[in-house]
């Protein structure tokens, strides 16, 4: 085997340099812990100030409205649990929708289920977007809070999110959003798109892993997700995970300095991928939005082709890929992300999710489609299905 070709960076990226660099001082020379009242202690606790400063300037936000979670997850939680429980004397009723990360929809389902909540789980149209006068027919009085992604971590597609804040905000309802895939991918400022709530981790954008936090906009009544210290301003017990703060701080400031020149070249690499893969390789469909999806996202379908069979060959060529979200890799089920933008069962289960990072190159993605013309070309040439379709179709 060659060198690898690491292609599954929605699921995580390689933690930078630089990042590792700032990170280490803080395991084992500057290890106090922040809540300590000494000058030593006292390091630790300017470099979890730091960390959120970094942050809060990506975002266009203030420092304490940014708080540290372990990551992307327990902030979706921690959204929706704790809003639900702040504002159910209001009302009962969330929306969201149907193409949403599993801790979203689990989180939806828990509170409907134990808590009593009512969800409406919105429709997108075949690119995987959301529709907008579906949104506002589905708000009614007692509509507490909208809960839409960013950008979907499968098929990568951008969603109206300042729309969806000017929606929101009409109608006094609270909009969180799941910004994990597109936190250092795309420029978000929370004041100009209407966001009150926004998750992101760390480790989607060459930080550590361990590391998210939750963006909760000032005057928002939210509460608290876990009781004992009074770390995180009392709304998130614990000691702080000073290491993974500074490497997401310096790894969300990395993002921004560098993101106009580094997603401009993903870019240009996911489009020669999609134009080379669509016109040299038939029956393949490419899902999400053509244009409206994230710089680094390639997601296609193809007929007659089971997907893991395809991860298992690519890999044998050291090409690192997915068929959908990295939480659902072990599942049988066809992606619902797929399923929910039209795909029948047969083509979902025959996805590819190819997600690029700023070493990715021209050569690499020439290497890829090469070789994944070869391993197409072979499982179908194994698929009696594909066989009766080529039979037909010479007729």
């Amino acid at each position: 085997m060659g060198k690898m070709i690491y292609l599954d960076n929605a699921a995580t990226t390689k933690t930078a340099p630089e990042v590792v660099e700032a990170m280490l001082p803080y395991f084992t020379e500057m290890y106090g812990n922040p809540s300590s009242v000494y000058d030593f202690a006292g390091k630790s606790k300017d470099a979890v100030t730091k960390g959120r400063e970094q942050i809060a300037n990506v975002l266009g936000a203030q420092k304490e409205e940014i708080y540290f979670t372990a990551g992307g997850s327990e902030a979706d939680n921690w959204a929706l649990k704790a809003t639900f429980e702040a504002y159910k004397s209001k009302g009962n009723h969330i929306i969201t929708t149907k193409i949403e990360h599993h801790a979203i929809l689990h989180t939806c389902e828990y509170l409907e289920k134990e808590r009593g909540a009512k969800i409406t789980y919105l429709d997108v149209d075949e690119n995987g977007v959301v529709k907008l006068d579906e949104l506002e027919k589905a708000i009614t009085p007692e509509t507490i809070l909208i809960s839409v992604m960013f950008a979907n971590n499968e098929i990568g597609t951008l969603q109206p999110i300042k729309e969806i804040g000017m929606i929101a905000k009409e109608h006094g309802i609270l909009f969180h959003t799941d910004a994990v895939q597109a936190f250092g991918q795309v420029p978000i400022n929370v004041d100009e798109l209407g966001i009150d709530m926004l998750s992101s981790s760390g480790h989607k954008l060459n930080g550590p892993k361990g590391i998210g936090f939750l963006y909760i906009r000032k005057g928002v009544k939210i509460r608290s997700f876990v009781h004992g210290g009074a770390q995180e301003r009392k709304r998130r017990a614990g000691t702080e995970n000073v290491p993974g703060i500074v490497g997401f701080g310096v790894a969300a400031e990395r993002a921004m300095h560098s993101m106009a020149d580094r997603t401009a070249k993903e870019v240009l690499v996911r489009d020669h991928l999609i134009s080379r893969i669509t016109s040299e390789i038939p029956y393949v469909k490419l899902n999400g939005h053509p244009k409206k999806r994230l710089p680094n996202n390639v997601n296609v379908s193809f007929q007659f082709v089971e997907g893991e069979s395809m991860l298992l060959m690519l890999d044998s060529f050291g090409i690192c890929a997915s068929s959908g979200s990295a939480c659902t890799s072990g599942s049988l089920d066809p992606s619902h992300v797929l399923l929910a933008i039209g795909l029948p069962h047969e083509i979902a289960h025959g996805s590819l999710r190819l997600t690029l990072s700023e070493e990715t190159t021209m050569e690499d993605a020439d290497f890829v489609v090469d070789k994944l013309k070869d391993i197409v070309a072979n499982l179908r040439s194994m698929s009696p299905l594909y066989e009766d379709f080529i039979k037909k179709q010479n007729k």
